[in-house]
């Protein structure tokens, strides 16, 4: 028998090792209600600079006046990503000088307009999703009203004048031409489908149930309104100009629900005052429309205040969107509502 005392009874090692805690991912962030919601993942952990933290990337409408460059205060960590609340790309600039591991920049709407200028090595995602609903559901309810004579009403109401019911239009058997193919487009176009409207978006580049937007000189002949949902880019900006306009039917409506930009407004206001198109316009250029402007007075006009995705819990909305794509972009995976670089242009 061998009495050699051995090493043979050490305690059994696990075959694989845990994998090291993957530390969450820094996010700039400009206040704390937002910082709240990005602590909330396991994934992300939110650094507030911004109104606590030193009004470097103060919210839009709470930021002092310092009369010099915006500044991170010292000993900020490095951070992956930041969240852009309406900030422009000029508000961002010097804080991504100032933190160089800055990759990604999250939007919590889905118009992305405000960063034109972004260098391409910045990666730009948008809360597509949070606000295509909302807006989708106002352009229907613009296109009614007018089709309804709902201004009117209101108006004899006002006077307490009772007016007959007129002969308005309904949306079933209308033909709808969608200017844009994302989420608005395709929320609106479910909608108007319950109507039993007929909807035709475009977009680019043709594909399966999309036509392009170089086919609109064709297409604007049939149909009985045109819903503007494009992103405002320079491919976009005055997309609706007097020769748009002219090719549209008499008697066509045009809802304006993207950006204002999109639409030659002092073409669109000889159309209305001619009599011979209608609009609902929820966005205009400027914003907010100056009084005394004579859009306010156009026939046939019905104006919203940019209202579209205003609604109650929009706030919430968006930042659960901006969660879901920091996280994938903390994953290592790029975000779903990546924004194309043509539309930062």
């Amino acid at each position: 028998m061998n009495d050699q005392v051995t090493n043979d009874f050490r305690p059994a090692q696990p075959l694989t090792q845990p994998a090291p805690a993957v530390p969450p991912m820094n996010v700039i962030v400009p206040s704390s209600w937002i910082g709240a919601a990005i602590d909330a993942s396991p994934h992300l952990h939110a650094i507030v600079v911004g109104d606590e933290g030193g009004d470097a990337l103060a919210d839009p409408g709470h930021a002092t006046t310092t009369g010099g460059p915006a500044t991170v205060p010292p000993h900020t960590p490095p951070a992956r990503a930041m969240i852009s609340n309406q900030h422009t790309w000029a508000e961002l600039e010097p804080i991504c000088a100032q933190l160089p591991s800055i990759e990604l920049i999250q939007t919590l709407s889905q118009g992305v307009e405000f960063l034109k200028g972004t260098p391409e090595r910045y990666r730009v995602s948008n809360a597509k999703g949070a606000h295509g609903g909302p807006t989708a559901e106002l352009a229907i309810t613009l296109l009614l009203a007018l089709w309804r004579h709902i201004p009117d009403f209101v108006h004899a109401q006002d006077s307490g004048r009772w007016l007959p019911g007129g002969h308005g239009r309904t949306l079933r058997g209308a033909r709808l031409l969608v200017l844009g193919a994302g989420d608005i487009a395709h929320e609106f176009q479910a909608r108007a489908a319950g109507f039993g409207a007929t909807c035709l978006m475009t977009g680019r580049t043709a594909r399966d149930g999309i036509r392009a937007l170089a086919d609109l000189p064709a297409l604007l002949p049939r149909a009985d309104a045109v819903i503007a949902t494009l992103p405002l880019n320079s491919a976009t900006r005055g997309l609706v100009d007097a020769a748009f306009l002219a090719r549209m039917k008499d008697g066509a409506t045009l809802i304006n629900v993207a950006r204002g930009a999109i639409v030659d407004q002092a073409a669109l206001l000889a159309e209305l005052t001619a009599g011979r198109l209608t609009a609902g316009l929820d966005v205009t250029d400027p914003e907010p429309l100056p009084a005394g402007h004579p859009l306010w007075n156009a026939p046939g006009l019905l104006i919203s205040p940019h209202a579209g995705g205003a609604t109650h819990g929009v706030g919430e909305r968006a930042l659960e969107v901006a969660v879901a794509q920091l996280e994938q972009f903390a994953a290592g995976r790029l975000p779903d509502n990546l924004v194309k670089p043509a539309d930062l242009r």
